[in-house]
């Protein structure tokens, strides 16, 4: 029983020099001298800000692929101790000494390195003469544009190198089952198969047709194996369930587990947050989650929200309502009611908040306790700057004929009702009775007269409407659809002692502000609006400007229509928001905190509030 202790163990092995030789050739030819250049190179600019990222854990999405390729790059970044602290903003910048430009290229470069014994590999799998295989490694080995992707910090070496994996994996796997069907390196090459597409995939989406490829090749196998006389029915169904399991439950999983940790460590705020949920968004640290932390969760009924639509196409976007009004006749010929405008603007800014009110009661304030708004409540909502109520009639919208205006409601003394009621549904709910929830809930805005849903068209509107985009009321038989849905994002319990809905609310009044306990006049406050941005009234403006402007005249207002606002120049143009907007090709906003268009500017007035005394 001891009797191994008597003699020597002895390993012996075949050693296949031509792969040896092949990839210290490989590693000479993609290591040597790999820190240089030290400078950005071609596409480096662009994955770079990604490792940064990874680096920060700050949260990003590239819509052009996966996140795998991204993470190996980020893996180099790690290894060599790298901070993400590099400015990648432009090809030729010196890298900076805090850059491990050699840890950040390793992994291109070993991928490349490794494609070139690979290559042999599957030649000689294939059945061909090491003549041949050799040959195919050298075209791998001297190709001019591989040693080039190799060298840089980029994807495609990868990219080659695991599509390479795949095909060499099922050739070994379908060598091996001649063999020793079942045996622990069938399986190995078999599940080794799996991981390598779904790794290929990861990287680019081009990946997928090496995967594909795979899979053909798979089922022509499998079907032979059905008509094998000698294999039994049981014996069949094991090998169709091991492909199964191996070329499609596994990729899959690997698949997802990308994406998982990708998740798992980016957990702080970034640039890219917008395109995402605002349940997202809060989970993140910074960002939105300072803003919603310590928000309530029931929306009640006196709550100020910002209404953000859930499809997010074009943009992400909020309900959004300022002054201006629709014009009464369009560049079609059509007319219009002529009420304010409702948009979906792109921006956070104080004309999206809204209060939720209840049409039975005129106060404008959360009770104490609160009275939570359900599913299936009937309410209406103010728009917080004007006070005027979410609107839409029979009358055809802007630039969707075949859809309801949706408008902010303005009694011009004519035969055009207020029609200001909406039913809550609440498309996520589990039960009837769900409470309305501040992220949580994803909600649809149902006109109680007309049954027309609010919805997103996601068409710009010209430039009387600043390039906004267009919000309808949709009729509920069209079916559902994302731009139907909003979540409240921003919610706050609305305190103000003694405040109650303008005369108007009902459609009775014309605009008057909100009334004080004590008779005073105010316009409702909301947490978090711009002070001293001068709100002008369009139809009973009275405060006063220094230079009056006709809109009209430029095609952005009506004729019987003025509007007072001070002229600025376009340098004077400097808040982000606004240089973003007019980047999205979204045309000028118009609010206070941001230059309109035609170059106006909000009026400061250092002597007086929108806040009450």
């Amino acid at each position: 029983m001891l009797g191994f202790l008597q003699r020597p163990v002895v390993v012996t092995a075949d050693i296949n020099l031509n792969v040896v030789a092949l990839t210290a050739v490989g590693l000479l030819s993609r290591l040597w001298q790999l820190a240089y250049p030290r400078a950005v190179v071609f596409d480096e600019v662009y994955y770079g800000q990604y490792i940064s990222f990874y680096m920060k854990r700050i949260f990003f999405f590239d819509g052009s692929g996966p996140p795998f390729g991204h993470m190996l790059l980020a893996l180099g970044g790690y290894l060599g101790g790298f901070d993400g602290n590099f400015l990648w903003n432009r090809i030729g910048a010196e890298y900076s000494t805090n850059v491990p430009v050699w840890s950040l290229r390793l992994l291109p470069a070993l991928a490349g390195a490794l494609s070139v014994p690979m290559a042999y590999q599957i030649v000689w799998e294939l059945g061909f003469s090491h003549c041949a295989a050799v040959g195919a490694a050298l075209l791998i080995l001297i190709e001019n544009a591989l040693i080039t992707q190799s060298r840089l910090m980029l994807l495609e070496s990868a990219l080659i190198f695991f599509n390479l994996l795949a095909v060499l994996s099922y050739l070994k796997f379908s060598n091996s089952q001649k063999h020793g069907p079942f045996s622990p390196s069938w399986w190995f090459w078999l599940v080794l198969t799996g991981v390598a597409c779904a790794c290929a995939v990861g990287i680019k989406y081009v990946g997928v047709f090496t995967y594909l490829l795979v899979l053909g090749v798979a089922a022509v196998h499998a079907w032979h194996l059905i008509g094998d006389q000698t294999l039994s029915n049981v014996r069949v169904l094991c090998h169709l369930l091991a492909r199964a399991v191996a070329l499609l439950v596994i990729p899959v999983l690997v698949y997802l587990l990308f994406f998982y940790v990708h998740l798992l460590l980016l957990c702080r705020s970034g640039p890219h947050d917008q395109i995402m949920s605002s349940a997202f968004q809060a989970s993140l640290e910074g960002g939105l989650a300072r803003i919603t932390q310590g928000q309530p969760l029931e929306v009640a009924y006196g709550s100020q929200v910002t209404l953000k639509n859930a499809f997010g196409q074009p943009v992400p976007c909020w309900l959004h309502s300022h002054q201006s009004t629709y014009p009464v006749i369009y560049e079609n010929g059509r007319g219009s009611s002529h009420q304010q405008q409702v948009t979906c603007y792109p921006f956070k800014d104080v004309n999206n908040w809204w209060i939720v009110k209840d049409p039975g009661r005129h106060q404008l304030v959360v009770n104490n306790p609160p009275r939570p708004v359900r599913h299936g409540d009937i309410v209406q909502l103010v728009h917080g700057m004007t006070t005027r109520l979410l609107n839409t009639h029979d009358v055809a919208a802007p630039l969707s004929p075949h859809s309801q205006e949706v408008s902010c409601y303005i009694d011009y003394n004519v035969s055009m009702p207020a029609q200001n009621l909406w039913r809550l549904d609440i498309v996520n709910r589990e039960s009837d009775t769900d409470v309305w929830k501040t992220i949580l809930s994803e909600v649809r805005f149902v006109h109680v007269n007309t049954s027309a849903i609010l919805k997103l068209s996601g068409a710009p509107l010209p430039d009387w409407g600043f390039r906004q985009l267009e919000v309808v009321g949709e009729q509920l038989s069209r079916g559902y659809h994302g731009s139907t849905v909003w979540s409240v994002e921003e919610h706050r319990y609305g305190r103000s002692s003694g405040v109650s809905a303008r005369p108007g609310a009902e459609g009775e009044g014309t605009g008057a502000p909100l009334p004080y306990a004590d008779g005073r006049q105010q316009k409702p406050q909301l947490h978090g609006q711009i002070l001293g941005a001068a709100v002008a009234v369009a139809d009973s403006e009275k405060r006063r400007f220094r230079t009056q402007i006709q809109l009209h005249a430029a095609g952005l207002g009506h004729a019987r229509h003025q509007h007072r606002l001070l002229a600025a120049p376009q340098d004077q143009c400097t808040d982000p928001p606004a240089r973003k907007h007019r980047d999205l090709g979204l045309g000028q906003p118009r609010h206070p905190g941001v230059c309109p268009a035609l170059h106006l500017v909000p009026v400061q007035t250092p002597k007086k509030s929108l806040r009450p005394p």
